[in-house]
């Protein structure tokens, strides 16, 4: 399923997740969970910003 967020929407998420860690709010039960989730985060963005550096490199190319 592609999500209609923009990279920017989805570094801030994956950075509010990551801050649940070192919040109040967290126990060791759904630490687990939370890192899953997070590596999930992790590789989307990953894959994005990957997409991104190839398209730039192509119009790179159109430009030498």
């Amino acid at each position: 399923m592609k999500s209609d967020k923009t990279i920017q929407q989805k570094i801030d998420a994956l950075n509010e997740k990551m801050a649940w860690f070192q919040s109040d709010d967290f126990n060791l039960d759904e630490a687990a969970k939370h890192y899953k989730e997070i590596e999930e985060m992790a590789e989307e963005v990953e894959k994005v910003l990957l997409d991104m550096k190839n398209e730039i490199e192509v119009i790179k190319q159109k430009f030498d």
